[in-house]
């Protein structure tokens, strides 16, 4: 008889963005027999017997919902940048807005801005300015189709000095002002992991 060989590891997770994801990855992970002892965004310890399961069935479970387990420290760092802009920007609606993303960026990883700014562009087709901005107009057009804010409310979420600053750059990734999204009926939203 095969004793257990039960193992704890850290893994950090790609494409794992908010609390939707942590409800899956619970899920999935209680059907496999793998025990969660801590699960954030992006990242979950976990326990399992390695005679039954390991690193590459976890991976081969993740990715059929459209995660994986990121082994490289710099992709670590990425995804950490990734769910940081999300929270901020998706679950905080910028509340904060007198700090810079950039500041709220470097408190909470711990390293200076132009690392990050370097590694992301490094490993992603687009820099960490323009994901964070893409990261805005898809958040705005939800709060625009809550229909709960005004515009003037949507900008200063957003940290857009004015109505038209912010119609200008959603204009500049949409095709369309604010207003005319607003009004068309081509109200189409991006899946965060898909933003680029």
């Amino acid at each position: 008889m095969n004793q257990c060989n039960f193992v704890t590891r850290k893994l950090f997770i790609k494409n794992m963005l908010g609390r939707c994801c942590i409800v899956v990855i619970q899920q999935i992970f209680a059907k496999n027999d793998i025990a969660i002892n801590d699960i954030r965004p992006g990242c979950v310890v976990v326990s399992f017997d390695t005679n039954k399961i390991n690193l590459e069935i976890i991976d081969k479970i993740l990715l059929e919902y459209g995660m994986s387990i990121i082994i490289s420290r710099e992709r670590q760092i990425i995804e950490s940048i990734k769910t940081t802009v999300f929270e901020l920007i998706h679950e905080m609606n910028n509340v904060d807005s007198i700090i810079r993303k950039s500041d709220y960026l470097v408190e909470k990883l711990n390293f200076n801005y132009r690392y990050l700014s370097k590694l992301f562009s490094d490993y992603e087709p687009i820099t960490l300015e323009k994901y964070i901005i893409l990261h805005k107009i898809e958040r705005t057009k939800e709060l625009i189709d809550s229909d709960e804010y005004t515009l003037s409310e949507i900008a200063y979420m957003m940290d857009y000095s004015s109505v038209q600053y912010l119609s200008n750059q959603f204009k500049k990734e949409t095709g369309l002002s604010v207003t005319e999204y607003k009004q068309s009926d081509k109200r189409t939203k991006k899946l965060l992991d898909e933003i680029y």
